[in-house]
């Protein structure tokens, strides 16, 4: 794939391209590395530390769709060994949108299940852009409750920008596919981490969502709702998508202050696309500590820790309720 810059990264290019320019001139001159391109190459690092240690949760989105960053698949091929794709729903067909099976993280063997999108045209039309069917939600619950079956650990990787939201998933139920998939998930008496990789948005991500422990990676976010289209609902206009994306708090430190992710795993300078394979080191790291973690867990207290985790979201407040019957009509409308 081509090289691709987010907007808000441009300066970064600036500079790469005179980087590139001062050593290709050194070499058609016979010259050694110019002193110039290593104060340059310098100056980079410090401007793109600094760019990066300061986005905004809109540019923290955009990094979270780069389309080099890793999927789900590339994490499985750096790290889950003798890695068994399972496939299937047994009712319909089998959704590319979510890939799963048995595999070794570690010295664990794990059922893994995530989101998965494509890198050009025609993977992205085989996986739908990694929007999920509700066939996809299926399997996804064949391949969990294979998991408790056998006394699995579940390790999901979330990277969605939602469920297909087209007549076909209506068609075939998704509400209900997402539904059944949240009240078992609550059921099963085996570890269950869930990573957010990339996007984790709205019911498309809770589908596989529901988990003792909620990673997200330090650019990913996790919403109701797109920036996009809580754009289009509030001001019906999508050019408000950086307005929605703060008001969302979705970034991952905003997920820790409100108690719905449980760490964020790091990222390399300049997004896991600058760095893919360290990009998984962390995430391998982050899945085996908390794996550990849970492990010294009983199968009861397991559910109970699952269920307290999300009863405990969210902020209500106690007063008299509102009325139930809607105001009487002004006189001038009657």
């Amino acid at each position: 794939m081509a090289a691709y810059t987010l907007p808000f990264e441009k300066p970064l290019l600036d500079l790469q391209n005179r980087i590139d320019e001062l050593r290709r001139v050194a070499r058609e001159n016979g010259v050694a590395d110019p002193q110039d391109a290593a104060r340059l190459e310098t100056e980079l690092a410090d401007a793109r530390r600094q760019l990066y240690a300061n986005l905004t949760p809109w540019q923290k989105v955009m990094v979270a769709r780069h389309p080099r960053r890793p999927y789900t698949r590339d994490y499985v091929a750096a790290f889950v060994k003798d890695f068994s794709e399972l496939h299937g729903d047994r009712l319909l067909s089998d959704d590319q949108s979510i890939v799963g099976g048995i595999g070794w993280i570690g010295e664990r063997r794990v059922m893994v299940i995530g989101t998965q999108k494509g890198r050009d045209t025609k993977s992205n039309l085989a996986c739908n852009f990694g929007c999920p069917y509700p066939e996809g939600y299926r399997k996804a619950l064949r391949l969990m409750r294979l998991a408790a079956k056998f006394g699995l650990p579940i390790v999901c990787f979330i990277d969605t920008p939602g469920a297909f939201p087209g007549i076909e998933g209506e068609e075939r139920h998704v509400a209900e596919a997402i539904a059944v998939n949240l009240r078992e998930m609550f059921r099963f008496p085996v570890p269950i981490l869930a990573v957010v990789i990339g996007e984790g948005g709205s019911g498309g991500a809770l589908g596989i969502g529901v988990a003792n422990r909620i990673l997200v990676l330090e650019h990913a976010y996790y919403s109701v709702i797109s920036p996009e289209g809580c754009a289009a609902i509030l001001w019906k206009n999508r050019s408000h998508a950086d307005t929605a994306a703060a008001a969302l708090k979705l970034t991952a430190s905003d997920l820790i202050e409100l108690g719905i992710a449980d760490e964020i795993v790091p990222e390399p300078l300049g997004g896991a696309h600058a760095d893919p394979a360290a990009a998984a080191d962390f995430v391998r790291d982050a899945i085996l500590k908390n794996l550990a973690q849970l492990g010294k867990l009983g199968p009861e207290q397991l559910l109970e820790q699952r269920y307290a985790k999300f009863r405990a979201m969210g902020i209500f407040k106690e007063g008299a309720l509102p009325p139930l019957t809607p105001p009487p009509l002004p006189e001038d409308t009657v």
